[in-house]
C-alpha cells in the first residue's frame, strides 16, 4: 500500500494532469489518500511526481518508492 500526499495545486495545470489528480481520488491540498501499489498507480504517480509526494511504502519501510519514468 501506498501513502500519496498532494502538495501542489491542481490549479492552473493541464486538463490531464487535473484528471490524474481526481482519479487518484484527491479533493483538498495536503490531503494524504492510502492506494495500493500497482503498474496502474505508479504510472499515475509518474504522470504528476510535481503534484504528489509519497510519504511510505509499507512494505519497504518509510523510504520513498522508485517510480521508472523519463
Amino acid at each position: 500500500m501506498l501513502l500519496i500526499k498532494q502538495v501542489r495545486s491542481s490549479i492552473g495545470r493541464p486538463p490531464k494532469q487535473r484528471l490524474v489528480i481526481k482519479g487518484l481520488g484527491f479533493r483538498k491540498l495536503n490531503q494524504v489518500v492510502v492506494r495500493p501499489d500497482t503498474p496502474e498507480i505508479r504510472g499515475m504517480i509518474a504522470k504528476i511526481p510535481h503534484l504528489v509526494q509519497v510519504i511510505e511504502d509499507e512494505k519497504r519501510g518509510k523510504e520513498k518508492p522508485k517510480i521508472k519514468g523519463k
